[in-house]
């Protein structure tokens, strides 16, 4: 699965755009007061003006042999959310991969991961040119079994990793949702973020083609493209 488009909403467009243009040095594909987008590999991600504001977890992945260099990268540029008093990123063997933290200009927390079982290497230096594609985004719920039904029905995707209880990803290696049951998982690792329900449009390319994914007051709506 691609996540092909991503569209979070923000009470402060202003903040999200000067992070993204000064702070990481993504050119603006569009904008106005009420929004702005920009192009992450194959994925274009938009912030949107909204009043209320939201506990986002989205990730980008990069290549698999540069999690040091963007770690050193993002340490020019802003705070990263240490995972211990020694440890700047972290390993999840289950998953093969590897992951560093950091907060946008909303707070939301924000991963850069690798996938040691993809062969994405490159041999330039790192820049946000290698950003490959918005890899994750987060779907809070609290019935995770229900939300996984819908998404393999119409999408054609599976369940991967986790449980149908407290934490579950959906997708594959290119793409996920992750859906935590927020009963039970109430933080976004490695922070104190609240998991929370909260809205988000998507365009997603699967095996049965390409959707739109509405997801707002935990209620999934799922469209199929005609392209």
């Amino acid at each position: 699965m691609k996540i092909k488009e991503l569209i979070l909403q923000t009470t402060n467009v202003e903040a999200e755009k000067d992070f993204y243009s000064d702070v990481l040095g993504f050119p603006i594909k569009q904008a106005s007061q009420t929004h702005f987008t920009i192009k992450v590999g194959w994925t274009l991600l938009t912030f949107k003006y909204a009043s209320k504001a939201q506990n986002y977890h989205y990730c980008f992945l990069i290549p698999a042999n540069k999690l040091q260099e963007a770690v050193v990268w993002l340490e020019t540029r802003m705070d990263i959310i240490k995972i211990s008093e020694t440890k700047k990123t972290v390993h999840f063997k289950d998953w093969n991969a590897e992951s560093v933290y950091f907060y946008d200009a909303s707070g939301n927390v924000v991963e850069f991961i690798i996938r040691h079982d993809l062969n994405n290497f490159t041999d330039d230096n790192f820049n946000i040119n290698q950003i490959i594609c918005v890899h994750e985004i987060g779907m809070p719920t609290t019935n995770i079994s229900a939300i996984n039904c819908q998404l393999e029905t119409t999408l054609g995707t599976n369940f991967w990793k986790g449980d149908l209880k407290r934490f579950g990803v959906h997708g594959d290696l290119e793409g996920i949702f992750l859906l935590p049951n927020y009963n039970f998982k109430t933080t976004w690792f490695p922070t104190e973020v609240a998991v929370l329900p909260v809205t988000f449009q998507a365009a997603v390319k699967t095996n049965k083609g390409h959707f739109e994914v509405q997801f707002e007051n935990e209620k999934l709506k799922i469209t199929k493209r005609g392209w």
